[in-house]
């Protein structure tokens, strides 16, 4: 009783290339198990790569978050520096008259008062009236109140009325505002 297909197989070896068939076996299963390592190993350093990649991209994001955040703070520090206290906030109005007396501009009825904010420790400062002078005189307060060393915001500025042609005098509706710091916060050492 033989074996189904055991005949074949005889016949194969009697083959004249049947000395090669074991080393051909060989060589398949040796790149068979190569393939197997390679797929393991490098499988697993693919892996490792796309892991250390993603770390990688993760540190960098942290620590370009952490650059903002850091130039932020010294941007509102810089701010901080810049604003007055709320106790200078008297001299500060009438800083802006003398300001004005300077450019010879009238500013009859300074008024001013503080709103609260949503930044703790902050307080919006407003200071409103007319000024009237001539343009040129006006233009260079306007110019001297913005440049000033304090944080002065012209929020709004309106004409009312012009003089005659003989007098050349404007008058307009001024709002000045700043933000005052609180009293605790002092500004930051340079």
């Amino acid at each position: 009783m033989m074996i189904p297909g055991f005949e074949r197989f005889q016949d194969v070896w009697r083959q004249p290339y049947a000395p090669i068939l074991p080393w051909v076996g060989f060589v398949l299963s040796l790149c068979v198990v190569s393939y197997g390592i390679h797929s393991f190993v490098l499988g697993a350093a693919e892996q490792e790569k796309v892991r250390l990649e993603s770390e990688w991209v993760k540190a960098r994001h942290q620590l370009t978050r952490h650059k903002e955040a850091k130039k932020a703070k010294m941007d509102l520090q810089r701010v901080w520096a810049v604003l007055p206290l709320f106790r200078d906030f008297a001299p500060l109005a009438l800083g802006v008259t003398e300001e004005a007396k300077r450019d010879q501009v009238t500013l009859p009825a300074l008024s001013y008062k503080t709103e609260k904010t949503a930044v703790p420790d902050a307080t919006k400062a407003v200071l409103q009236g007319t000024v009237t002078g001539r343009y040129e005189d006006l233009r260079r307060f306007l110019y001297n109140l913005e440049s000033a060393e304090e944080l002065l915001f012209i929020e709004d500025l309106n004409l009312v009325r012009s003089g005659n042609v003989q007098d050349q005098l404007l008058t307009f509706n001024i709002r000045i505002s700043t933000y005052l710091r609180g009293e605790h916060l002092q500004a930051p050492a340079p």
